[in-house]
């Protein structure tokens, strides 16, 4: 709820703070003093557009601030942390403007968008005047404002969620036939590149590893020219290592050598000369061996090489990713090649979850208009006592055509009304309730929808700017009584000039105009005991109070107590 107003230098206003109670706070004032100015403040911290005309003449700045209870104000903290502003059970927001057109708005202490005002003031306070016919108008707020009435919010998040998901079978129906079209377009084209690619058979990782076996082989044919021209010197005429066992084995054969000391040495030497000779050239021969080099499969390699990075070139594509291409070629041609099947399962899997949404949305369809055959009865009940006996109110409920269900279901819902209706009239013609005729009418029609909403009216505090325009006795005397009724729910601010009313307030604040310092200012005070009857007196006589008005005044406050 509003606890407290502050303003300054706005309009006619230097300098205002409003403590604010629970319960019904009348303001009243002579036409002029200024109550339309309260309003246009508090609309500022609401987040209503700024305009530096409001600042006070010969002042360079205004401001507005509002103190809020939200203690009991679930949905306001959820969206202060949504926006990471800091949570307590007081939030206060501020808002300035200059006299260059600057404005600043703060929640909190904390700086805040004009549109997070608007958020927050949905949360915060609801406004009703005269010619305020948004409510109205709008059916998807009669929608929520009957789903409300008759508790069906769980039922509604059940339909919502069952409208989700035969959405997203929808969904993918539509992808599925998108994909299709475009894949049957390229048919031709990828049924060339799938013989293509099946033939070439990439593999990931392929081009790097025959690339290095290419190199390891390059060298490889190297290294053999090498070894062979080695192992060629070795082998020159009759060969190293025949020359050493020949030589060996004159040595052995001769008497003269075979048993000198001299010689013996010599022969060793050979014999260890002949055996490494042998080992060198098996070595030699063993690498050659080990090595792999085959020309014509090196030649294999290349020519595979060159048909890889040829896809490449030709497909725009590094060739580590010709295996991927060939998957996604495939999957698209098995897209229509299994199209068929695939939709048939998409499809029943859709009509089971259009079947679910409707059986949901046909039981909540049900509970709407059970809930409005007793909605109807409720605010025409209330009609009556506030001189619009001859009204009717009915809630339209209509069917909605297939491509227009939502997730609210699969009903349009509208409040019409008939004026001027005969009792036992039949063929009662109605039409919207923004066709009522009066400003007055269509205040009173709303606080009869409030009345009969009041239990379950999620926003705190309700502002009625003048609602009583056009009324009085007994029509008065019954508006006053229903915002009385009102306030034990809710927090309601009425601006009025009918005394009935004004007596049914728990406060009452007066808006009066004075001078000072010889400029015209705007005050508010609140009005006790003998004050708030003077006050009475005043609307019920005029300028000039008599004790006849005064008697009046006091029979009000007896009756209201």
């Amino acid at each position: 709820m509003l606890s407290r107003l502050s303003i300054r230098n706005i309009v006619l206003i230097e300098s205002c703070d409003i403590n604010l109670k629970s319960g019904l706070c009348v303001l009243s004032g002579e036409t002029g003093a200024g109550k339309s100015i309260l309003l246009d403040s508090l609309g500022l911290v609401l987040g209503a557009r700024a305009d530096s005309s409001l600042i006070r003449s010969g002042e360079e700045q205004g401001s507005v601030s509002a103190e809020f209870d939200i203690s009991n104000n679930t949905t306001a903290k959820q969206i202060l942390a949504e926006l990471d502003l800091e949570q307590t059970d007081t939030l206060i927001i501020r808002r300035s403007l200059t006299a260059d057109g600057k404005t600043r708005a703060l929640a909190n202490d904390q700086s805040v968008t004009v549109s997070t005002l608007k958020k927050l003031s949905e949360t915060l306070v609801e406004i009703h005047g005269q010619h305020d016919q948004k409510t109205l108008q709008d059916a998807v707020l009669h929608r929520a404002m009957l789903s409300d009435y008759a508790k069906l919010g769980d039922a509604q998040k059940i339909v919502a969620e069952h409208y989700q998901k035969w959405n997203e079978s929808k969904n993918a129906i539509s992808e599925l036939l998108k994909e299709v079209e475009q894949a049957t377009r390229e048919q031709e084209y990828l049924r060339h590149m799938r013989g293509e690619l099946k033939v070439l058979n990439p593999q990931i990782g392929e081009e790097d590893s025959l690339t290095n076996i290419r190199i390891s082989m390059m060298q490889n044919e190297k290294m053999f020219d090498v070894l062979n021209e080695a192992i060629g010197e070795l082998n020159q005429g009759k060969g190293v290592l025949s020359a050493l066992r020949n030589a060996q084995r004159t040595l052995t054969r001769s008497p003269l050598t075979a048993t000198s000391d001299s010689f013996s040495a010599i022969i060793e030497g050979l014999e260890k000369a002949a055996i490494e000779t042998e080992e060198a050239l098996y070595a030699l021969e063993k690498i050659g061996q080990d090595a792999e080099f085959d020309p014509r499969k090196l030649e294999e390699i290349e020519e595979r090489l060159f048909a890889l990075k040829a896809a490449g070139r030709k497909y725009n594509l590094p060739i580590d990713e010709l295996a991927n291409l060939k998957e996604q070629v495939d999957e698209k041609l098995a897209i229509i090649d299994s199209q068929e099947h695939k939709l048939k399962s998409l499809k029943t899997a859709e009509n089971e979850a259009k079947g679910e949404f409707l059986r949901h949305a046909k039981s909540l369809s049900e509970q709407r208009r059970l809930a409005a055959a007793k909605l109807e009865t409720a605010i025409e009940k209330e009609l009556a006592p506030l001189k619009m006996e001859g009204t009717r109110f009915r809630v339209r409920i209509d069917a909605l055509d297939e491509a227009n269900y939502n997730a609210h279901g699969i009903d349009f819902v509208q409040f019409e009304c008939a004026t001027n209706v005969t009792k036992g009239a039949k063929d009662i013609a109605y039409s919207s309730l923004s066709k009522i005729a009066s400003g007055g009418e269509i205040s009173r029609f709303m606080l009869a929808m409030k009345v009969a909403l009041s239990s379950t009216n999620n926003v705190p505090t309700i502002i009625f700017d003048e609602i009583d325009t056009g009324t009085g006795g007994a029509v008065a005397d019954a508006i006053g009584k229903r915002l009385a009724a009102l306030g034990q729910n809710s927090q309601v601010l009425v601006v009025t000039h009918l005394p009935q009313v004004a007596a049914r307030g728990s406060q009452h604040l007066l808006i009066k105009k004075q001078e000072k310092n010889k400029k015209i200012i705007t005050q508010v005070a609140e009005l006790l005991n003998e004050q708030r009857e003077e006050e009475l007196a005043r609307m019920l006589a005029g300028e000039i109070i008599t004790t006849e008005a005064r008697k009046a005044a006091q029979k009000l406050l007896e009756q209201a107590a």
